[in-house]
C-alpha cells in the first residue's frame, strides 16, 4: 500500500510543483477518446494533473467548405482535438491538410513547451516536420497485426522507434518483441482502478436491462472484433443453455451477422465505464474469449485485473501477458477449448471465492493506475534531463 500511495502522491505534489519536462503533451491517436475508456484514457486523465494534455484524434471527412480543428473539454487541462477534412482528398492532401492544422493549433494556442506522445506511428506523415521537446512512445499494441492495418505501419514505426526518446509497452510479451528496437524502453501493463472495480462486490440494485436474466451469468466486456473466439461462445452457449451469455461492447471490424443468436446470449451494446461495476456486480463469470492470433500475441487485456477487482472468478484462453502472472499465479483460470472453459466455469460456480478473494486482493495491491504513471513520470523525468543534458553540451561546443 505504501509504494501505491506513494505513485499518487508524487502525482498530486508534481501538480504544484516546478518541473523541468515539458508542460504540455500533444497525443496522436488512432483511438476516439469516447469510444472506449482504456489504456491511453487512464493514462492522459492522470497526466492531465501534471501537464495540459491534448489528444489528437484520427480526421472526419465531411462536407465542409474548409478544414477545420474543433476542441472539445474532456477534463481539467485535458482536450480533444478533431481535424475535420473535406471528402474526396488524397493521401497526400489528408496529410498536409492535418499538419497545417497542428501548426495552426500550436501557433494561436502559444504552445511552444511541448512533447510529442504517439500511439499511432502513422501520425509521423504529418507530425514528423515538427520540432518538440520530447518524443514519447506508448507502444500498446502490435497494431501491424489488426485487422485493415495500414500497410505503412511497420516503416513508420521504425523511423518513430528512431525518433522517440523514450518507448514504453502494454505488456511485458510486446516488451520483449520490441526491446531491441529502442535503447530506452520500459514495459507497462494494464493496470487497474482497483477502487471503481471494487464498487460490483457491494452493488445491490441491477441494471434494468440484466435484472430479467437468470443465472449463471457469464460475461465480457471489451471491443467485439477479429480478436474475439465467436465460436467459442456458441459452443458454450449450445452445450450449457441455462448458462446466460452477457457480452457488452461495440462491434468493429467484424459482420455482426456472424455473431451467434442464442435466448441465452445477450448482446447489451456499449456501457460506459461509469456503468460496467454495477453490470459486473451481477455476473458469476467473466471471460477473456480471445483467439491466439498475430492480433492477440502482444495484447495485455486490461480487463483481467478490472474483472479480478471486482471480486469476479475469470476464465481467459492462453494470452502470453494473462497467463504470465494471472494464470501462474493461479489468479486466473486458463483453458483453450470448449469443453475446458465449461469445465472450469463449472469449478468456479461451486467453489468458495474467499481464500482466491484474498489472493487477488494482495496481487492488486501493488497495481494501479496511479502508480503506472508515477513510475512513467519518473522516466519521462530522467530522459529528458539526458536531453537538456545533451542540448547543453553541443551548444556549448558550437
Amino acid at each position: 500500500m505504501d509504494k501505491q500511495l506513494t505513485g499518487i502522491n508524487k502525482l498530486d505534489t508534481l501538480t504544484h510543483a516546478k518541473r523541468s519536462i515539458p508542460s504540455n503533451i500533444l497525443c496522436f491517436s488512432h483511438l476516439r477518446w469516447d469510444f472506449v475508456f482504456q489504456r491511453p484514457q487512464h493514462l492522459l486523465t492522470r497526466f492531465a494533473k501534471i501537464f495540459n494534455v491534448y489528444f489528437l484524434e484520427e480526421p472526419v471527412f465531411e462536407k465542409t467548405a474548409a478544414p477545420f480543428l474543433s476542441k472539445s473539454t474532456r477534463e481539467e487541462n485535458l482536450w480533444v482535438l478533431i481535424p475535420h477534412l473535406p471528402e474526396g482528398l488524397s493521401e497526400k492532401e489528408i496529410s498536409d491538410y492535418q499538419e497545417d492544422l497542428v501548426s495552426q493549433f500550436l501557433k494561436t494556442q502559444n504552445v511552444d513547451d511541448y512533447a510529442f506522445w504517439y500511439y499511432t506511428p502513422m501520425a509521423l506523415e504529418y507530425s514528423r516536420k515538427f520540432k518538440p521537446s520530447m518524443i514519447i512512445y506508448d507502444c500498446m499494441d502490435e497494431l501491424s497485426a489488426f485487422k485493415f492495418a495500414p500497410p505503412a505501419i511497420k516503416k513508420l514505426e521504425n523511423e518513430l522507434f528512431q525518433k522517440a526518446d523514450i518507448v514504453f509497452t502494454g505488456g511485458y510479451s510486446l516488451y520483449e518483441a520490441k526491446k531491441k528496437e529502442h535503447s530506452n524502453i520500459f514495459p507497462f501493463p494494464s493496470s487497474i482502478d482497483k477502487q471503481h472495480f471494487e464498487k460490483a462486490r457491494t452493488y445491490k440494485k441491477a441494471p434494468k436491462d440484466q435484472v430479467d436474466i437468470s443465472r449463471p451469468r457469464i460475461g465480457f466486456f471489451g471491443v467485439i472484433d477479429e480478436r474475439f473466439d465467436i465460436d467459442l461462445i456458441r459452443e458454450m452457449a449450445e452445450r450449457r443453455p441455462n448458462w446466460q451469455f452477457i457480452l457488452i461492447g461495440p462491434v468493429v471490424k467484424i459482420d455482426p451477422a456472424t455473431l451467434p443468436i442464442r435466448e441465452n446470449i445477450h448482446y447489451k451494446g456499449s456501457k460506459t465505464y461509469l456503468e460496467l461495476p454495477e453490470y459486473l456486480s451481477g455476473w458469476d463469470i467473466a471471460l477473456i474469449p480471445f483467439l491466439l492470433n498475430e492480433s492477440t500475441q502482444f495484447i495485455s487485456p486490461t480487463k483481467t485485473p478490472e474483472y479480478l477487482a471486482a471480486g469476479i472468478p475469470v476464465i481467459s484462453t492462453p494470452i502470453k501477458d494473462v497467463v504470465r502472472p494471472y494464470g501462474l499465479e493461479k489468479l486466473v483460470h486458463i483453458a483453450e477449448t470448449p469443453e475446458d472453459f465449461i469445465a472450469a466455469i463449472e469449478v468456479e460456480l461451486t467453489k468458495p471465492k474467499e481464500g482466491w478473494l484474498a489472493k487477488v486482493d494482495a496481487f492488486l495491491m501493488q497495481n494501479s493506475w496511479d502508480l503506472t504513471c508515477s513510475k512513467m513520470l519518473h522516466q519521462i523525468e530522467l530522459s529528458f534531463g539526458k536531453i537538456s543534458k545533451k542540448e547543453k553540451i553541443t551548444i556549448s561546443t558550437i
